[in-house]
């Protein structure tokens, strides 16, 4: 229950950040161009090998699956309702599982890089002990040892572009719904014929750890988000200032 709650906790803030982040980018740069084309070019090249990362996902899932792919592009594009889709993979329509494990495909390996460079390269294992204990001397030795590291600010870059683009976008978890159905269905006939439980002790270690990694994972993005809002809005504020302009959101 614990690793539920720590997810729920962190959820909340990084859908807030990751939206004000992928706002206020593009905004800075519509006021040092003033050319919403532009804008959306530099903030695509900022984000590309996160956008690349989740559309390749997208593809190895459906040829694992055995799910015959289409067209592949991570260049930006804006829809005719004006909104921005950054990249896409076609995939041919297919049963709600696979469906929806290609929709979370993104997510799969946007957490493993994440973990993975986190607790490889950059090493928080000692910050995030820290931070778990509350020790809050110890979060800012581990946070000015990552600084430290070889080619610390490439691998911080890679974070950011890969934690901001690795949340599945609406086509992407149109079939999450139906599947989650399905599943509370069997979970209904599993207790009404007294299996719940057993399927509870089989799947409750697996699936403990898969919410541990993915709670990680978005306290990691959280983090490195944090750091990299306050920056952005006094970027904003400077150049709205200066340009007489203010992007309306």
């Amino acid at each position: 229950m614990l690793s539920w709650l720590w997810l729920l906790v962190i959820f909340l803030p990084l859908i807030w950040l990751e939206r004000l982040i992928h706002r206020r980018l593009q905004g800075v740069w519509l006021l040092l161009f003033r050319d919403p084309d532009m804008a959306m070019i530099l903030y695509s090249i900022i984000m590309l090998p996160g956008v690349a990362l989740h559309e390749f996902s997208h593809w190895v899932m459906a040829t694992i699956l055995m799910t015959r792919t289409g067209r592949f592009s991570i260049f930006p594009q804006r829809l005719p309702d004006g909104t921005l889709r950054l990249g896409f993979v076609e995939t041919q329509r297919t049963d709600i599982f696979r469906e929806a494990l290609i929709g979370a495909a993104p997510l799969i390996a946007g957490t493993l890089v994440i973990l993975a460079i986190s607790f490889g390269p950059l090493n928080v294992a000692l910050m995030s002990e820290a931070l778990a204990m509350g020790d809050l001397g110890g979060v800012i030795e581990g946070l000015v040892a990552v600084t430290r590291v070889p080619d610390a600010w490439l691998w911080l870059y890679l974070l950011f572009a890969v934690s901001n683009s690795m949340m599945p976008s609406a086509s992407d978890r149109r079939a999450w719904l139906p599947v989650l159905a399905v599943l509370a269905v069997v979970l209904a006939a599993l207790a009404y014929v007294d299996l719940f439980n057993v399927f509870l002790n089989l799947t409750i270690g697996p699936l403990d750890a898969v919410i541990r990694a993915l709670a990680s994972a978005f306290t990691i993005t959280v983090i490195l988000d944090l750091f990299c809002v306050p920056p952005l809005l006094v970027l904003e504020r400077g150049l709205s200032r200066l340009t007489g302009l203010k992007v309306e959101y």
